[in-house]
């Protein structure tokens, strides 16, 4: 690395969080107990808030990331950090994913957006439960946290950002460019988070094709 010109980076320790919790607010149970892992895509999403510095002023950056493939589904940013912020993620997420009503957990924190009435009541009406963390324990929002580690320590840790605009750039192209489609990890067998769920759905066809459902008999009229 060094007679390349190269040198490591290593994740900092996470400073002071930003959940802000709802004291009246009603509160869905844990229905993950730590337990960050999925059958298939679109099983359990982990989703949550983290911020990004500028010149300009603060750049609130709101993902939600699939458990079984590690892949961020849907990331949206704003200069607030309102239930608006994380409504229009999930909705980027819904019209990017086949999401079977019944099927799907959404996992965040205590923060008082993902306790909002707006979020809530779109959750249900896309059939998805509801599931929260406690507050200020990253373990029970271990994966959503370890994306916040990747993208500061990835792409955010070294720049100075002039602006929102320059920030959401560099995030477009390190989240979409670089870390859906290329970053590869260990526990995905070594491939990229689009990869691997590539290889999931051409397994699911391939056993569906050597395994054909039976065809109903006609009925005798």
């Amino acid at each position: 690395m060094r007679e390349a010109g190269l040198h490591g980076i290593s994740p900092r320790r996470h400073g002071k969080g930003f959940t802000r919790r709802d004291p009246a607010a009603t509160l869905a149970p844990d229905l993950v107990g730590r337990d960050f892992t999925a059958p298939a895509p679109n099983r359990l999403w982990v989703t949550d808030l983290t911020m990004i510095t500028t010149i300009e002023g603060p750049l609130w950056l709101s993902a939600i990331r699939d458990a079984f493939s590690r892949r961020v589904v849907a990331w949206e940013t704003s200069a607030r950090a309102d239930a608006d912020l994380v409504l229009s993620s999930l909705e980027y997420a819904l019209a990017s994913r086949e999401v079977e009503p019944g099927q799907l957990i959404h996992h965040a924190d205590h923060g008082c957006q993902y306790t909002s009435i707006k979020l809530t009541t779109r959750l249900v009406r896309a059939g998805i439960e509801a599931s929260m963390g406690s507050v200020g324990d990253s373990y029970d929002n271990a994966l959503a946290e370890n994306l916040w580690m990747l993208v500061k320590t990835e792409c955010v840790r070294g720049r100075v950002f002039e602006t929102r605009a320059e920030a959401n750039l560099a995030l477009f192209e390190y989240i979409d460019g670089f870390y859906n489609s290329r970053r590869i990890q260990k526990r995905l067998g070594y491939l990229s988070p689009i990869e691997f769920e590539e290889k999931h759905y051409a397994n699911q066809a391939t056993t569906e094709q050597a395994n054909p459902k039976p065809r109903q008999p006609a009925l005798n009229r």
